[in-house]
């Protein structure tokens, strides 16, 4: 009898390769049935008729985000008054669903936060609410957790009042979408956005983006040059693509407003008033240590010198110029942009991690003390349980018990930590799949035969390299 070799087995589709990762991690896409029990009587009664809720239904929301998002947190509303804006950032009101010893509650607990893979989200809270009767879709009235923000020709925050409203929001925007509009208008040429109920207020986020930028760089807060990779599923479902994700203009506006309403409900939270004390959640970042930036400017000097570089490549922590004016400085094209990357690279390296902390602390990334994470509460915990202490401490519903309280601050914070480390585990297995299923078929071939690939190297420990590929544009360390 002739044996014959057994036919190689199948390489599974990249999106079933994708949910053995979720399978393995424990992130299963279905809720409890007691969960989803809550849902049914939510949507029987989902509070539109508080009668405690400030009616703003009359100001032209809209929400912005990527286009194909379905879990719509915030809406966005800016007006001038004088030489003032204002600016309302509407926050989905998902405490008002997800209270504390609820089963919805406990399960977003559990979960920590909404995960997100090529071709899928798991989330936190059930699609019904997520995508629907919390997210801030243009399809009817929402509750919302509204921060208004005075702000001074400059762009400072002049103070913020929050209150709990009902919204009404106009129109689902996409980034590409509303940077079209600002591209035509001031060109001078027409656009489907330009004679809306909310023009003017698209108008004013790039007024307000611009100013708070400004003032960010003002105040040294240091902007990378960021590229950011989207691993995507091919159209077939069958391969995994990495694809550079480009940040507008829009992005970044928006980005600010988030940022803004984050460091006022931080302040917020922690004020002494004389009331309540709220059992806050802060997100803290410390400032890189002086021997990281010892490290880096002894790295730049020896990157200067290598490569024949003139003076205007040097950076030393005692310069009138900052650390971000010169990262801002360096090319993005050119003879010397792998240098150029490697530095940036390098510059992003000497942060330390980010943690959240019952005690208000400064968040170095930002430029903010304190700060905290209001503007994502259906997709994390923390959110929820911000927002729930913050209208607590502003009389907007009646507290909980603080020993109770602080116990399940507790239980927020380490639920948190635990998502923010699984979301980083995920992508690095689904960046290693990437590149197993790029190289994995270079091994059949005799060496000589293997293709070249380009890399910048981006940095250097005692056993490894780290390089990032051109094409896909993905990291790799290799020993």
């Amino acid at each position: 009898m002739t044996d014959f070799p057994s036919p190689p087995a199948a390489v599974p589709s990249a999106r079933d390769a994708v949910q053995a990762i979720l399978n393995e991690e424990g992130l299963p896409p279905q809720f409890p049935p007691e969960v989803e029990a809550e849902v049914e009587a939510l949507q029987r009664s989902p509070g539109l008729d508080d009668p405690t809720l400030v009616d703003l239904r009359a100001l032209p929301f809209v929400t912005i985000d990527g286009p194909t998002s379905r879990d719509l947190d915030q809406a966005l509303f800016i007006e001038r008054d004088g030489d003032e804006l204002v600016a309302h950032y509407a926050i989905a009101d998902a405490s008002y669903f997800v209270r504390p010893g609820s089963a919805l509650f406990a399960e977003a607990l559990r979960r920590g936060a909404s995960y997100y893979v090529p071709g899928r989200v798991v989330p936190m809270l059930p699609p019904a609410l997520s995508e629907g009767l919390i997210s801030l879709n243009p399809d009817g009235p929402r509750r919302a957790v509204v921060f208004t923000s005075r702000l001074d020709p400059s762009g400072q925050c002049l103070g913020t009042t929050v209150r709990r409203a009902l919204i009404q929001s106009q129109a689902k925007l996409a980034f590409g979408q509303v940077q079209e509009f600002l591209d035509r208008d001031a060109a001078g040429h027409d656009d489907p956005l330009a004679h809306r109920p909310f023009t003017g207020s698209l108008r004013l986020l790039a007024v307000v983006g611009q100013r708070r930028m400004r003032d960010q760089q003002l105040r040294q807060v240091v902007r990378y040059r960021r590229v950011e990779i989207d691993v995507r599923l091919s159209d077939g479902d069958d391969a995994l693509m990495a694809v550079v994700a480009s940040r507008g203009a829009v992005e970044l506006y928006n980005e600010q407003l988030s940022l803004l309403c984050n460091s006022e409900g931080g302040l917020l939270l922690c004020r002494d008033d004389g009331g309540p004390v709220a059992q806050g959640i802060y997100r803290a970042h410390p400032s890189p240590p002086a021997s990281r930036l010892a490290e880096l400017e002894a790295l730049v000097a020896e990157l200067v010198t290598l490569h024949g570089l003139d003076d205007t490549w040097r950076w030393r922590r005692d310069d009138a110029r900052g650390l971000s004016e010169f990262l801002m400085s360096l090319p993005t094209d050119g003879p010397h942009e792998r240098v150029a990357t490697a530095i940036q690279r390098q510059a992003i390296m000497t942060n330390l991690g980010a943690s959240y902390t019952d005690a208000p602390a400064s968040h170095h990334g930002v430029g903010a003390r304190p700060y905290a994470r209001f503007s994502a509460p259906m997709r994390e915990v923390v959110g929820v349980f911000v927002h729930k202490e913050l209208v607590e401490k502003l009389g907007l519903q009646p507290r909980q018990p603080d020993a109770q309280d602080e116990s399940l601050r507790q239980q927020v914070i380490a639920s948190a930590t635990r998502a923010r480390d699984l979301q980083g585990q995920l992508d690095g297995r689904i960046n290693r799949l990437v590149i197993d299923r790029l190289l994995r078929p270079d091994l059949s071939l005799p060496p000589a035969a293997r293709p070249r690939r380009l890399a910048t190297v981006m940095g250097l420990t005692a056993n490894k390299v780290h390089v990032q590929l051109d094409d896909p544009m993905l990291d790799m360390k290799l020993y």
